[in-house]
């Protein structure tokens, strides 16, 4: 057709007239040259173009491409084939409405097949993203200038774009949008406490949290988590607010991830893959890095199916021609050996942390390891006690090295200078991932040998119950059932006095301080010797 047409009537009569013939609905796809590059036969919802095969352009642009549909029933355009459209980002929309009782034939001329037709597009409208004309002819049609119309909807797209200030994905910063399913099991006041520090999560990777979508079911759908519709409104929405990635609030299988990627068109990550991009972008030791990519390898390894077709492609090369291995098994191969060499300088990395922890014992000096939920505020703590410079922020996951600094405190019964060491830890996580676990085995088990426990907790978090919680259930699944502790909670100075009121209640032995503040830091030490000398008199 001609690429200033949206149609031309031979073009619909022709297409309706395959239509009646094979009593069927037929979509064809047209690009702005005017050239078929797609004909499915079925509704536009059944033929509609994969968002991977989508050209990607930012809010508000266009693909590109219109379609024109034939339909049985004498109506508009149902949601299902305007949802479709607006998934695609299709410049138009047309449906052409046949005689007669379904796609049967009526008469013998092909002026007949066509009784009204109907022209959407989208329009830039939170409520309702598209706008459907009343019945038009095709002379109607045909006399309507494509780019005109292009151009006149784009910049409507672009002025509304601006207007809520959507994020654009050229900015280098993922805009996310975030997908929490609420099953029986979770209760939904740990629902909305899950979504709320994804969001955390998500931020401190170095994110920005565009929307959350929220869907309640008995259990999770085994191929896309969430129901058939929800995931159409999550690819609705992902082009809507210009977001280029999805996280959701739980581990996905492979085959999810492949599943909801096809169907959606951008990037899906799980809650895991979030929490390794975080390690991998604060561990700056070389201990740290290394088990971070450890960690990053072992959720990598079953996952290389879902990496697409580059991954099965056959590898280059002597050896591996007609019959060789493929670049699927090359690359796990590969990446099995790298787990093997980094497993074992972990475990050097271990044998080298349990020497220093004898040397330590040997000296007589006893070790207190500062533990807690993600920014409770741990690092803030150990340079206040002890001046030292440790790198605080107020994010999830700003410590990954453990830090050791001595504590200089005054023994109750001698009043002589008594030397601790202060052990700061990377911060737990409700369902820490098993590879993080495993893979950071050489640094956990600072807790596990130290001589006893500092249980940092984050009193002005309203969910602080549930991180003492998520904290004692990691310490009970250690290998080693670690020393005594003691809790500390921390920042009361932003804290409510309603949650300091139902702290005290409940844990009348705990101490109540504010590290920022230096606020409650010398009864802080007197505990800490205190419980340094039941500790050790125990040992």
């Amino acid at each position: 057709m001609p690429g200033d047409r949206l149609l031309t009537p031979e073009f619909a009569q022709r297409l309706a007239a395959i239509s009646s013939e094979i009593n069927q609905p037929v979509c064809s796809y047209l690009n702005r040259r005017g050239q078929v590059i797609r004909v499915g036969v079925g509704t536009p919802r059944q033929t509609q173009i994969p968002p991977l095969e989508l050209p990607r352009y930012g809010a508000g642009r266009l693909s590109g491409i219109r379609c024109l549909a034939t339909s049985a029933q004498p109506e508009p355009p149902k949601e299902a084939a305007l949802t479709a459209m607006a998934l695609q980002r299709l410049d138009a929309l047309v449906v052409f409405t046949l005689t007669g009782s379904g796609f049967q034939r009526r008469g013998g001329g092909a002026t007949g097949y066509i009784q009204a037709a109907y022209l959407a597009h989208l329009l830039p409208q939170a409520e309702v993203p598209w706008q459907v004309s009343e019945p038009l002819s095709l002379e109607q049609l045909a006399g309507q200038d494509l780019q005109e119309l292009v151009s006149q909807l784009e910049e409507n797209l672009q002025f509304f774009a601006q207007a809520l200030e959507t994020p654009q994905p050229t900015t280098g910063i993922d805009q996310a949008l975030l997908v929490g399913l609420m099953t029986e099991r979770v209760s939904p006041q740990r629902f909305q406490d899950g979504l709320a520090e994804l969001a955390r999560l998500v931020e401190s990777a170095g994110g920005v949290v565009v929307e959350t979508l929220r869907q309640k079911r008995s259990q999770p759908h085994p191929q896309t988590v969430v129901g058939e519709g929800k995931v159409q409104e999550i690819a609705l929405r992902v082009q809507t607010v210009g977001a280029n990635l999805i996280v959701f609030d739980r581990d996905l299988s492979p085959a999810q991830v492949r599943n909801l990627e096809t169907q959606v068109g951008v990037r899906v990550l799980d809650r895991t893959e979030v929490i390794l991009d975080i390690f991998a972008q604060r561990a700056q030791s070389q201990a740290g890095k290394l088990q971070v990519e450890l960690a990053q390898l072992e959720y990598l390894l079953p996952r290389l199916r879902g990496q697409g077709r580059a991954m099965s492609r056959l590898g280059g090369g002597i050896g591996t021609r007609g019959p060789g291995e493929t670049k699927l098994e090359t690359e796990r191969r590969a990446i099995q050996r790298r787990i093997t060499h980094l497993q074992r300088e972990v475990n050097q990395l271990q044998a080298h942390r349990s020497r220093m922890r004898q040397r330590r014992q040997h000296q007589g000096v006893p070790a207190i390891a500062v533990v807690g939920y993600t920014n409770a505020g741990k690092s803030t703590l150990l340079n206040a006690l002890t001046n030292a410079e440790a790198y605080t922020a107020d994010q999830l996951f700003a410590t990954l090295d453990p830090t050791t600094r001595r504590l200089v405190v005054i023994d109750p019964f001698t009043q002589t200078p008594q030397s601790l060491l202060l052990i700061d830890t990377v911060g737990f996580i409700h369902e820490l991932p098993p590879s993080l676990v495993d893979a950071f085995r050489a640094t956990l088990e600072e807790v596990t040998e130290a001589d006893a426990l500092l249980h940092v907790v984050d009193l002005s978090h309203p969910a602080w119950h549930s991180h003492i919680r998520s904290v004692q259930q990691i310490l009970s699944e250690m290998p080693i059932i670690p020393g005594p502790g003691l809790i500390a909670f921390n920042k009361i100075d932003q804290a409510s006095s309603e949650a300091l009121a139902t702290a005290q209640e409940e844990f009348p032995l705990a101490l109540f301080i504010s590290a920022s503040q230096r606020l409650g830091l010398e009864t802080l030490r007197q505990h800490l010797t205190r419980l340094i000398s039941y500790a050790v008199g125990d040992r």
